[in-house]
């Protein structure tokens, strides 16, 4: 029996991406280190889950023979350039310069009203969670939700299935009990891995990637319903 709904954020819930790219390039140049990512080599870098493991490829990229150094000063510079990337991210949601994709918000108060529990399950850190959905959720977003699985709980980045098992944890449920909703090739082998029957909700981004496996591929959360999950989920 279908019981809960456990949502990735960034591209699912939200079309996030051209917003985070601008904010790592915001913090490149506030840092001065003259690197630019256009178009292009971001949606290359989405293949990487998280954003500081995304800039420490990168600087790999174009400096071959980086090495940490036992003060830690790589780690060091990506952790700020994380903090300030974070910040301009923030900033640019409250804004007003994202919102949820279509159908999402319908999505999860018709599931809340018809007694499913919500979830979240995503790499981002927990300040991005909570810029987005308190714009649309307001300040106590988190009560919507019976657990949310992030960055800081979940470090071990998609595809690894870590995530999705500490949700699932967390919610007491058997993954059959359960749909995820992904928008990457990324998130649906992390779902999968621990079990999850998960609907697509392909991006400009991730158009390109292989969805097999999927139990539903959809343009968005427009024309889903609780009763089309349940009756997907049920096949």
């Amino acid at each position: 029996m279908l019981s809960a709904l456990i949502f990735d954020v960034d591209g699912t819930l939200a079309d996030t991406e051209s917003v985070h790219l601008q904010a790592f390039n915001h913090a490149f140049a506030q840092e001065g280190l003259g690197w630019h990512w256009d178009l292009a080599h971001y949606t290359r870098l989405l293949d990487i889950s998280g954003g500081k493991e995304r800039m420490l490829h990168h600087w790999q990229q174009v400096n071959p023979g980086l090495r940490e150094l036992h003060s830690g000063a790589v780690q060091a510079t990506i952790d700020r350039l994380h903090e300030v990337k974070t910040a301009f991210y923030e900033q640019a949601v409250n804004d007003g310069a994202v919102q949820l994709r279509p159908g999402v918000l319908a999505l999860l108060n018709e599931a809340s009203a018809a007694g499913l529990q919500l979830a979240i399950a995503t790499t981002t850190s927990p300040v991005n969670i909570a810029a987005l959905l308190r714009r649309d959720l307001g300040v106590d977003w988190r009560r919507h939700f019976r657990a949310v699985g992030d960055a800081s709980n979940a470090p071990l980045k998609k595809p690894h299935p870590q995530v999705y098992l500490r949700v699932l944890s967390d919610l007491g449920l058997a993954a059959a009990d359960c749909i995820a909703f992904e928008d990457s090739a990324n998130g649906l082998r992390a779902a999968r891995a621990a079990g999850l029957a998960t609907v697509i909700t392909p991006n400009s981004f991730t158009a390109h990637h292989d969805f097999t496996g999927a139990l539903r591929v959809v343009p968005d959360l427009s024309d889903v319903s609780v009763d089309r999950l349940r009756e997907w989920h049920e096949r």
